[in-house]
């Protein structure tokens, strides 16, 4: 698992660097639960970008996924809790399996996330979740 960590970690760096010239790199160290334990797990680094008052299906994450703002400012709400904005050059990690919807609550600016995600091969990146 350490070695999975580091590879995640050198991707993170390399996306990061590009975006580290004229700005301080922000850096997140955090222990979490629910991260994948079979014999093989697979590496996900995907980027989205949400439109200007765009907003996610409500949904949960079978692992962890950490997410890094590239542009804009991303606002995630959890179930039970308040809502968190999450601004270029900051980092969060979503937990697995607690429901959430995040959004771009600018009316003019696109907003754009890398995320990376560590998961059993087959597993789904999200699974839907109906909200009411």
């Amino acid at each position: 698992m350490n070695k999975l960590v580091r590879i995640a970690s050198l991707i993170l760096s390399l996306c990061l660097s590009f975006e580290a010239t004229a700005q301080e790199l922000t850096k997140l160290s955090k222990v979490v639960s629910g991260m994948p334990t079979g014999e093989h797990q697979e590496i996900r680094v995907i980027t989205a970008t949400l439109k200007p008052g765009a907003k996610t299906n409500y949904h949960t994450h079978p692992f962890p996924v950490t997410l890094y703002v590239l542009k804009g400012a991303f606002t995630l709400e959890l179930d039970g809790q308040k809502p968190l904005t999450v601004r270029a050059g900051e980092v969060i990690v979503e937990p697995p399996n607690v429901g959430m919807t995040g959004y771009n609550l600018s009316q003019s600016e696109d907003m754009n996330v890398v995320t990376f995600y560590v998961s059993d091969p087959k597993a789904n990146f999200l699974d839907p979740v109906h909200h009411q």
